[in-house]
């Protein structure tokens, strides 16, 4: 009504100024127009009349959407209905085109939507199903006139997010912007046309279609900010001393947003009508429900990451169980630069940038923050004269890993080509030197992650378009690199195989030619407990009588000294078994020969300054920590591999790991060269981590992403390594059982699952939980959860869940993973923050409530179970 009012008043001053034209114009500058035509459409948020109806039962909230572009709507749904699941929209006004011509639409959502122009259905996909865009038939539309629009839409279960999109004529697809959308017929707005969080991510700028009076005091009190499914603290509301249509709204806590802004996610903002707010014209702005863009530039980082510098990045040795005294660290600022396919290295060129090894190129902490599928690293070295190369030594170069192809050269020199994300490797580079001190290293890197037309490798959570459960890329170097002085015969890596029975540990040196004399001795602390000779090609065996066996409450080590020919290494090794064994008939997994119940998180390794790589080696430690310090006993570390120095924290603090094999992308079938490479993969994570005491079991696939030939996958991994569990399919109830290892695995949420027990493998929960909760100022710039629980509550939610996973330890279960230990990007549902600065539930409670669990379903008849 407002609306039309003004836009009558302006049309009679139209009028009046052509009457009077032959006067002479006034020297006082015109009054800014009051008003301005409202962009946007009204949304109609209901609820299902039961879970999968897809209709429109009650109607809970009427909104001003901008535009219909939802990354996610799940905090909005929240905000709207009272839950995220089950719901459905009706969005009506009208689209005014730019051009006349023949307009292409098109949708994409998760789940089910259509859409109507001009009364006529163009688009009909009311399917529940998600991601499967789809596109109308032309129509004809002619510039400057408003068309009747109305798009449905209903969420089902878990994500949500809708696109509404158009090809105009002569143009690309793009998405409908909120300047071609007008409000439906006798629908009166006079609310913000926008909340918007602005660059220094502290404020929130509300825009009106009209000139508001200055605000009264207390009227943030009648507002409501949801920002990211945090409702959000506000400050002081104050007018926009440049804007008369504006105000701003003081955020008591900084939203994400994202290096140059416009980071994805909605600000819904609420205000109840009662506060006082009124237009210039005097007349009192009635309740809104408005929403708009995070334009904050403010990054998320841990406390670890002001200790991140060209000095200090990683300094640590990075390989615990292959030590040598002479080393140098190349982590450090490197030259950088894009590049392209087919194109040479960049030999005695300097590059443009500068990037902070060994953090992602994607990374804040890289100082580069943007994805490269192609990419050089260039740097310059010296060699100490006191390692002798050249002279009895040869120079080694180490990868921890680059992510996902590497070429190494050294002064224009290939000396190596590597594929594959996780595992290290390493050159001679000694022919490649030359006369003098300085010589150049430089790294070509090609990652094409999930890319359209790549090789598909196996990459986790990676994804270029990250939203959701997938997350932003870990591109190129992220672990340190690092150069040593070696033997010409040397260890590449020793195989460390405990044998609690016979009580001897198998020393197998591995990398070097047969026949060099070989020596290994085990000390206990400074007490040396078992020495043994011979020469490379065979096993050594060195006694460990009486061993002090390694637990998850006695996480005891044994240091080991190795001598190959004139090569000496360090390492370490712990005395474990780990099994599936039938106790009083039930398949049980048991440690050292006793049943343990293991209680693990979904632990991920992604950090919001370093994303793959943590800022800091107390970083790397500080999740397994607080596994600790909330009564953990494992760890399922989530389709990522890490450095070496996490599985040594696990081994020194005790906690039993899980494996996963990082996943080749969702929902497609592998080519022949993609299995072939994620097998090769898959035996170089075994080989490489099978000395470490902490990892109990690998995990071949996950929820049938990128599955096939499950039993076979899972059996070759056996071969590989006949001392660790097998779980060839964590969440059978999501992929498909090959029926084969050790482990067999339901994923449940937010209630924990057993699959259907066979008699031969060992029942676990592999994943649960999700409960979601966003602490303002300390997540990502889009969340998203499996379920929203009150803070008020949150201790108490979880040990309700945990109870449950109780029940099932009385039902044969040997385990259960709770998702997870860190909000990570989307994801909410962490028992920490995403920064790692807020731990959300009490730790004593939880610590209490699950060392009682461990203790009860770890015994041979679990204690606390209810009388049959």
């Amino acid at each position: 009504m407002r609306i039309r009012r003004r836009l009558a008043l302006l049309l009679a001053a139209a009028v009046g100024v052509a009457g009077l034209s032959a006067m002479p114009a006034a020297s006082a500058s015109p009054e800014p127009a009051s008003s301005a035509e409202v962009h946007g459409l009204k949304g109609d948020y209901y609820t299902q009349s039961a879970p999968g109806a897809f209709d429109f039962d009650q109607l809970k909230a009427t909104g001003f959407d901008p535009a219909i572009d939802f990354p996610t709507l799940e905090s909005r749904l929240q905000s709207a209905t009272g839950q995220s699941d089950n719901d459905s929209i009706r969005w009506t006004g009208k689209i005014v085109p730019e051009k006349s011509g023949s307009h292409t639409f098109s949708m994409i959502g998760d789940n089910g939507f259509r859409l109507w122009i001009d009364g006529k259905l163009v688009i009909d996909h009311w399917v529940d199903d998600w991601e499967k865009e789809q596109t109308s038939q032309p129509v004809e539309l002619t510039a400057g006139k408003a068309y009747d629009l109305k798009v449905e839409y209903f969420e089902h279960e878990g994500g949500s997010n809708l696109h509404l999109k158009w090809t105009p004529p002569g143009g690309s697809e793009q998405p409908v912007p909120q300047s071609a959308f007008r409000l439906p017929d006798g629908y009166d707005y006079d609310g913000a046309v926008a909340a918007t969080v602005q660059k220094d991510g502290r404020t929130l700028k509300l825009d009106f279609a009209q000139q508001i009076a200055a605000p009264p005091a207390g009227l943030a009190d009648h507002f409501e900010a949801v920002i990211g499914g945090a409702t959000w603290p506000l400050g002081a509301v104050e007018a926009d001393p440049s804007d008369p249509r504006g105000l701003t709204v003081a955020l008591k806590e900084p939203v994400v947003g994202r290096k140059g802004g416009g980071a994805a996610g909605l600000a819904d903002v609420r205000y109840d009508g009662q506060g006082g707010l009124s237009g210039r014209d005097g007349k009192a702005v009635g309740d809104f429900w408005s929403s708009g863009a995070n334009n904050s530039a403010y990054e998320l980082r841990t406390k670890w990451a002001d200790q991140v510098g060209p000095t200090d990045a990683h300094p640590e040795y990075p390989r615990p169980q292959l030590t040598r005294d002479s080393w140098q660290n190349l982590n450090g600022t490197w030259q950088f630069a894009a590049a392209k396919a087919g194109e040479k290295p960049p030999v005695g060129k300097n590059l443009a940038e500068k990037i902070l090894v060994p953090y992602p190129v994607e990374s804040q902490l890289s100082g580069v923050e943007r994805h490269e599928d192609r990419m050089w690293y260039r740097r310059t070295f010296t060699v100490p004269k006191g390692w002798k190369v050249g002279s009895g030594k040869r120079l080694q170069l180490n990868f921890g890993a680059v992510d996902w192809q590497a070429e190494v050269y050294v002064n224009g020199r290939r000396v190596t080509e590597h594929k594959g994300g996780y595992d290290k490797f390493s050159a001679d580079i000694t022919d490649a030197l030359k006369p003098g001190r300085t010589q150049e290293v430089i790294v070509g890197v090609y990652d094409p992650t999930d890319a359209d037309g790549g090789e598909n490798p196996p990459m986790g959570k990676q994804r270029l378009d990250p939203s959701g459960i997938w997350y932003t890329p870990s591109s190129g170097i992220w672990q340190t690199v690092w150069m040593e002085p070696v033997a010409a015969d040397h260890a590449d890596a020793l195989k460390l195989t405990p044998d609690i029975k016979a009580q001897r540990v198998a020393v197998d040196v591995q990398g070097v030619r047969g026949g060099v004399p070989v020596t290994a001795t085990a000390y206990d602390g400074k007490r040396e407990v078992g020495t043994a000779t011979g020469r490379t090609g065979a096993t050594l065996t060195v006694p460990v009588p009486e061993p002090h066996l390694w637990s998850a409450d006695d996480p005891h080590l044994y240091q080991l000294k190795v001598t190959v020919g004139s090569d000496r290494v360090g390492s370490y090794f712990g005395m474990r078994s780990i099994a599936v064994e039938k106790v009083n008939g039930t398949p049980r997994t048991v440690l050292n020969g006793k049943p343990v119940f293991m209680m693990a998180t979904l632990d991920q390794g992604f950090w919001p300054d370093g994303l793959y790589t943590a800022p800091t080696d107390e970083a790397l430690a500080y999740d397994l920590e607080m596994h600790k310090a909330m009564g953990f006993n494992s760890v399922r570390k989530h389709i990522k591999v890490e450095p070496d120095r996490w599985f040594y924290w696990a081994d020194k603090l005790g906690l039993l790991v899980w494996q996963d094999m990082p996943a080749m992308e969702a929902g497609t079938n592998p080519s022949a060269a993609a299995r072939t490479e994620y097998e090769h993969e898959m035996k170089q994570m075994i080989d490489q981590h099978s000395s470490h005491p902490s990892v109990v079991m690998w995990v071949t696939f996950n929820e049938g992403w990128g599955q096939y030939d499950m039993a076979r996958i899972a059996d070759q991994a056996k071969a590989w390594d006949p001392t660790r569990l097998v779980n060839s399919m964590s969440g059978i109830n999501l992929g498909a059982d090959g029926g084969t290892g050790d482990i067999i695995d339901e994923h449940g949420y937010p209630s924990p699952a057993l699959p259907r027990p066979d008699g031969e493998r060992a029942l676990v929960s592999g994943e649960y939980g999700g409960l979601g909760l966003a602490v303002p100022g300390h997540a990502w710039a889009v969340q998203q959860s499996y379920i929203a629980v009150d803070p008020a509550t949150y201790t108490d939610d979880y040990l309700a869940k945990l109870d449950e996973v109780r029940a099932l330890a009385c039902q044969g279960s040997n385990g259960a993973v709770y998702t997870q230990i860190s909000d990570v990007e989307g994801e909410l549902n962490g028992l920490l923050t995403y920064d790692r600065k807020i731990v959300k539930p009490d730790v004593k409670r939880v610590e209490a409530a699950q060392r009682a669990l461990i203790h009860d379903a770890s015994r041979a008849v679990p204690a606390g179970c209810p009388a049959s």
